[in-house]
C-alpha cells in the first residue's frame, strides 16, 4: 500500500507507491536547501514550482521547471535548493 515518508524536519514529505515499471514516489518540498543520497537509479520529474539542482560531478547548478527530469545514479548524492514550495515524482529503477 502506501508509505509516508517525512524528511528535514518534515520540510520534505512523499508518499511511496508502486507502479508496473517499479517504486515510485510523489512528493512535496518546502524552501530549503537539501542533500540526498541514493541506493538505486532515481528519476525526478518536477511537477510544480522550480528546483536549482546540483548533481554528482558537477560544479554548477541547474534550474529544473514543472515537466522537466533529471537523474542521479545509484550511491550517488545530490544537492537541491528549494526558492518556493515545489513537488516532483521520483522514478526508481
Amino acid at each position: 500500500m502506501f508509505k509516508v515518508n517525512e524528511y528535514f524536519g518534515g520540510k520534505v514529505k512523499s508518499i511511496s507507491f508502486s507502479t508496473g515499471d517499479g517504486p515510485a514516489t510523489a512528493g512535496v518540498m518546502a524552501k530549503g536547501r537539501y542533500e540526498f543520497g541514493t541506493s538505486q537509479k532515481e528519476i525526478m520529474i518536477v511537477t510544480t514550482g522550480l528546483m536549482k539542482v546540483k548533481l554528482p560531478g558537477s560544479k554548477e547548478w541547474k534550474t529544473f521547471k514543472p515537466y522537466d527530469r533529471f537523474e542521479v545514479e545509484a550511491h550517488q548524492k545530490f544537492e537541491l535548493e528549494i526558492g518556493e514550495d515545489a513537488s516532483y515524482i521520483c522514478l526508481y529503477r
